[in-house]
């Protein structure tokens, strides 16, 4: 082997952030930017949260990520035609040159946290500069790549994290002392501020602290999966080598850890309870929910625990059978990732004791609002599964062993408002 070649390779590994020209709304051309924001696709909660978007502001960027049509062609090739369309009549309009952004959200209660949006060299995961800590469902990743392959656009950033607390960081503070490009405030109470990096300097300093650093997928395995893919179909060089991102440095800005529960269609709360006599132990909860999720986090200290909804009480499983898990849970796996809810919930409940196939959106939806979960379970006659969040080490530790979690075990927090920058391949 060429060691000193094999050496040269090993330090180009790393990321790799590059400027872009962002697109953005022209403010004078909407009704208010806050107006044509939405959370990430995946975490509006359809239909009722698709609907309200829509009706917020005729271009609310949710009918580019969740364009409505009758087949999933006719779906892609509207949100192409309206890309088109914004770009034609000026809605979008791309930022002179290209550059990084830093951006900002702060919540009502003070909370701050700050990273930087560029396109990111797409990696695979054995090379151990994007750590993926979850598995993807392919229909997903097929829908995204197909939205992808129609508007030749990255429509919203995916959610990085990575350790640095350096020359980047320092980059970031500096511009946020400045006035920034964008300032507007979300209905549900975050303040959301943008400025562009394009000093060669900074650009400089941002892309060397960062090249030799290591990042974690917190939100958007999905849409990492899909750049990957849009990779391996296009000949190298091209647009497709590079994929949107927000970098948030935490060891300045710890992200939140939420869990994301699941809501079982078809499956009532008494059925479900039955099946899991004798499984597991099982107490109900007449309380609030605030109640309820606290005893949720006192039992998950003692070991794998569950929130069942769904008929006006909350019901505690805890306490699994240990020959129950020995049979179900896999045994090639570590124990940190044979000891996780979401294991448990997926390789002993899912598919031995309640039979719902976890890939099957007529039996089951992963949802991130608690009370909606249980209020569409109510309302649906379902059962809502839900859960106490994992600890960022734990995912991190995971991850860089190279294993996965099973998909939708952790929802990292605050995620990036879509349609504050986009971008498009051949700007």
């Amino acid at each position: 082997m060429n060691t000193a070649g094999h050496s040269e390779a090993l330090t180009r590994l790393g990321l790799e952030l590059t400027p872009f020209r962002g697109l953005r709304y022209d403010p004078d051309r909407v009704g208010s930017l806050a107006s044509v924001t939405s959370p990430p696709y995946d975490v509006v909660v359809r239909p009722d949260g698709l609907h309200h978007l829509q009706s917020a502001d005729p271009h609310n960027i949710v009918r580019l990520i969740l364009p409505q049509a009758g087949t999933p062609s006719a779906r892609t090739e509207q949100a192409a035609e309206t890309l088109r369309r914004w770009l034609d009549e000026g809605i979008l309009t791309a930022d002179p040159e290209p550059g990084l952004y830093v951006y900002e959200q702060q919540d009502g209660d003070g909370m701050i946290q700050r990273g930087i949006i560029g396109t990111l060299r797409v990696s695979e995961p054995a090379e151990g500069v994007v750590l993926p800590h979850e598995d993807v469902m392919p229909p997903v990743v097929a829908d995204r790549a197909a939205l992808m392959r129609a508007t030749r656009a990255n429509l919203e950033p995916l959610l990085l994290t990575y350790r640095g607390d350096g020359a980047a960081a320092e980059v970031v503070e500096r511009t946020a002392a400045r006035p920034p490009l964008l300032a507007t405030t979300t209905e549900d109470g975050f303040r959301h501020r943008l400025w562009s990096v394009t000093h060669p300097d900074d650009l400089a300093l941002v892309q060397a602290d960062l090249a030799g650093r290591q990042a974690l997928i917190a939100d958007g395995h999905h849409r990492w999966a899909t750049y990957r893919q849009l990779r391996a179909e296009h000949p190298s060089p091209s647009p497709w080598d590079y994929g949107l991102v927000l970098l948030v440095d935490t060891a300045r800005y710890p992200l939140r850890v939420r869990a994301i529960h699941r809501l079982l269609h078809g499956l009532p709360v008494a059925d479900a309870l039955a099946a899991v006599d004798g499984l597991f132990r099982v107490r109900r909860l007449d309380m609030p929910l605030a109640e309820a999720l606290a005893v949720l986090a006192d039992a998950s200290c003692a070991g794998n625990s569950f929130l069942l909804a769904g008929d006006g009480a909350f019901h505690l499983l805890d306490r699994p059978d240990p020959d129950l898990l020995a049979r179900t849970v896999p045994a090639d796996r570590p124990a940190a990732w044979r000891s996780l809810d979401a294991t448990v919930l997926h390789a002993t409940l899912l598919e031995h004791v309640w039979h719902i196939p976890e890939d099957s959106p007529a039996h089951i939806a992963y949802i991130h609002d608690t009370a909606a979960t249980v209020a569409k379970a109510e309302h649906d006659g379902g059962t809502a599964v839900l859960m106490h969040p994992v600890r960022e080490e734990v995912v991190r530790d995971l991850a860089m062993q190279g294993v996965t979690m099973p998909r939708k075990s952790t929802s990292f927090g605050p995620k990036p408002a879509s349609g504050l920058v986009l971008r498009a391949l051949e700007i």
